[in-house]
């Protein structure tokens, strides 16, 4: 199928307030690095000239292009068409050939040459060039050689811009569609026809709804073997996201049936991937590869370690002046607590809000350090690193940079070939502990050495597949303490006494009204609630609540001092809704939010001034997940935002790793502390509505918590002990890994 012959294929459905135009590109005014941002002057076929922005791929000055998209207005720049598809179009008229031609769109060819080839060959030059190289000889200045080469050139630049045509013909996009060529190359569109599915296995950023809405409107049939394959694949994937590190029968058949995908046809996917090694069956579970040497390698290293045991810390060390002081400011548990920590090569430490954690910790360094040990303190995110670090004031790290992420090589440079140069690795915020994660931690503990987990077992579970911390605290042989007494000083914040209630299974205690007048939020912490029924008017009164009622009462500023949390994105009480609203409030110079698409909420642009997170680590720019920042300067191609004193640059798809923070998901803010927060929650959240949810959210806040929302959705999420069930072998593994009793340490304090 040449372009020509795509030219008559649809662009897709056109509602009202979208175009269609064909023209000529004339000039490129801007263009990223990557080419997933364009704005082009287009000169359309009726003879009107248009700004075109968007992804318009590799599309070059003189090339004929349709492109579909929506008009808008810039604030600045005036009418413009923000391009949905563009897909190029080879010219049939001599003047737009020589265009083309004369653009570069051909190596070896320009606009001088161009000329001639025209006058001597018409509208027939392109079919020439493709089908008699010889005839250009005809041509002043072109020799046998130089045929040759432009032949080829034009044939490597016809079949790119057919492939990418017929991509966008079938709903890729320019951008999507660059990776998907430059992964099948001359052969992308006989893949695609034969099994569309490959480029949910083998493109990053095409997934299986994807490649099965190809795959459908190429005609394979819903019962058809690549689909069922690929469906299975994506159901192992999803499973990762969700959580689970496996997944048994009844949730792969019930993801089938959802899919569309026959019973009959799931058993057979399942064999056949099995038998290529695409996933791992075990324990009647499924596993994505990964995963399984994961869970098997968490488990048989922690056994190993605690077989293999460590050397007793030198009984002098307990007995020097530093240790003394540190150990005298602790309670019998949490001395208790240190003393395990040093005998054993496995340690958990866990405990809730009050209970001394980080005191316990501060102890444990204390000891390391009189015993000369070299330590490795480490947590999940960037953020929680940074607490660690004041905490202890020992450098800390994220575990990626400790364990030495290389980028490039897409590994760790820490392995059991070479090990952490670490007698002992602390690492904090536990619960948010993967599988994948803490077994390339584990991995990396040289022989001989300790590694102490600390973490709130209360807590959600981590965001990645398996549940680590609980794991782990359900392993008899792992010595483990629980911190469980609350200090009189931390007793008296409402947010721990709180806490504490909504683990008994009670309401939060909330403060005294008078608390709230007193001008400043009390360093013991205070805990308010404004009740309210209606999603809608719950999220007036937060906003209000963020923006006039703190900052007045307790002198917080909003943007920097308080943080929002709800359960989910979605709906009028959710984090999309709510940055919408909060953008308004505290940033009104920013631009109007995207309309509306299919029922959705508005979706805010990221703009100047507005308070941003990090949603993934990035090491080349040094950010981390759930790093918090404001934005400097926001343009279509790049952001730049200020992340903790430092500006930092966004481009390309670093982009997409930022969104509006005003409110984010109790989740999201796993391993966060703020001075403020505040809890939007209704009963329309309650499939999402749990104890450890609201827990979670309570000690993210300091000095001032504020639930906003029903009394019936705090019942539901108080009541409510259940979280969403994780399915894996973990806890299974690390039951069956049992070191000998004479080397286990089974008791528990």
């Amino acid at each position: 199928m040449t372009i020509r012959d795509q030219a008559a294929l649809p662009l897709g459905p056109v509602d009202a307030g979208e175009a269609i135009v064909r023209g000529v590109v004339r000039t490129i005014v801007w263009q990223n690095d990557e080419k997933s941002f364009t704005v082009a002057k287009l000169l359309a076929l009726d003879g009107r000239e248009h700004v075109v922005v968007g992804d318009l791929g590799s599309t070059a000055p003189g090339e004929q292009v349709r492109v579909a998209g929506r008009w808008e207005e810039h604030k600045s720049h005036g009418k413009q068409l923000r391009a949905a598809l563009c897909v190029p179009e080879l010219p049939s008229t001599p003047d737009g050939i020589a265009r083309l031609l004369g653009s570069g769109f051909v190596d070896g060819i320009g606009p001088g040459l161009a000329k001639r080839l025209v006058n001597a060959f018409g509208s027939s030059t392109l079919d020439v060039i493709a089908d008699h190289p010889e005839r250009l000889r005809e041509v002043d200045g072109i020799g046998k050689e130089r045929a040759r080469r432009i032949q080829e050139t034009f044939r490597a630049r016809r079949a790119e811009s057919e492939t990418k045509s017929f991509l966008q013909a079938v709903g890729i996009g320019p951008a999507l569609g660059q990776k998907v060529f430059k992964r099948f190359g001359d052969e992308t569109s006989r893949v695609v026809k034969e099994d569309p599915y490959r480029l949910a296995a083998e493109v990053a950023g095409v997934g299986f709804l994807t490649a099965d809405r190809i795959g459908r409107a190429l005609g394979i049939k819903e019962d058809d073997e690549r689909r069922a394959r690929a469906a299975v694949r994506h159901l192992i994937l999803e499973g990762g996201d969700n959580g689970h590190t496996a997944l048994p029968p009844g949730l792969l058949a019930e993801g089938a049936v959802e899919l569309g995908i026959p019973i009959a046809k799931l058993e057979a996917a399942v064999t056949s991937l099995e038998r290529e090694h695409v996933l791992v069956r075990e324990r009647d579970l499924a596993y994505h590869p990964a995963l399984y040497r994961a869970e098997c390698s968490l488990a048989t290293r922690l056994a190993t370690m605690v077989r293999d045991g460590v050397e007793a810390l030198e009984p002098s060390v307990w007995q020097q002046a530093s240790v003394r002081e540190a150990m005298g400011k602790l309670s019998a548990q949490q001395r208790a607590a240190v003393e395990r920590a040093m005998a054993s090569s496995v340690f958990v430490l866990t405990g809730g809000p009050g209970t001394g954690k980080t005191t316990t910790v501060n102890a444990v360094v204390a000891v390391a350090r009189e015993a000369r040990w070299k330590l490795v303190l480490c947590a999940p995110t960037g953020r929680a690193s940074r607490r660690m670090t004041e905490a202890t004031r020992e450098p800390a790290k994220t575990i990626h940079r400790a364990l030495e992420w290389n980028p490039r090589l897409q590994r760790f440079a820490r392995d059991p070939s070479a090990p952490l140069d670490a007698d002992l690795v602390l690492v904090d915020e536990s619960s948010m502990l993967d599988v994948p994660l803490a077994a390339r931690l584990v991995e990396a503990v040289r022989a001989g050495a300790r590694i102490v987990f600390v973490g709130d077992a209360d807590q959600l579970p981590s965001v990645g597949p398996g549940t680590v911390l609980a794991d782990l605290l359900a392993t008899s042989w792992i010595p483990s303490v629980r911190l469980t007494e609350v200090f009189r000083q931390a007793s008296e914040s409402a947010i721990v006494r709180s806490a504490h209630a909504v683990l008994a299974g009670m309401l939060p205690e909330a403060s005294s009204p008078r608390d709230a007048s007193s001008g400043t939020a009390a360093p013991r912490g205070e805990l308010f609630w404004v009740k309210v029924d209606e999603a809608e008017r719950a999220a007036e009164l937060l906003v209000e609540t963020v923006c006039q009622r703190i900052p007045k009462r307790f002198g917080l500023d909003p943007m920097r001092d308080v943080q929002v949390l709800v359960p989910t994105h979605k709906g009028p009480l959710g984090a999309q809704a709510l940055n919408v609203a909060l953008q308004r409030a505290l940033n009104p110079s920013a631009p109007p939010p995207v309309a509306a698409v299919d029922g959705a909420a508005p979706r805010a642009k990221v703009s100047a001034g507005d308070k941003v997170m990090q949603l993934k680590n990035d090491y080349d720019l040094d950010v981390y997940n759930g790093d918090l920042g404001t934005v400097v300067r926001a343009e279509a191609n790049a952001i730049v935002a200020n992340m903790d004193g430092r500006d930092v640059l966004f481009n390309g798809d670093a982009r997409d790793s930022l969104a509006l923070a005003y409110a984010a998901t109790v989740h999201k803010s796993q391993g966060s502390e703020y001075d403020a927060v505040v809890i939007g929650l209704n009963a329309g959240h309650f499939i999402l509505l749990n104890r450890a949810l609201l827990y979670t959210a309570i000690t993210r806040a300091r000095r001032l918590a504020v639930i906003v929302g029903s009394e019936r959705a705090v019942k539901m999420a108080v009541q409510n002990t259940r979280t969403a069930e994780r399915h894996g072998a973990l806890r299974e593994r690390l039951r069956a890994a049992e070191p000998p009793a004479h080397n286990a340490a089974s008791d528990r304090a």
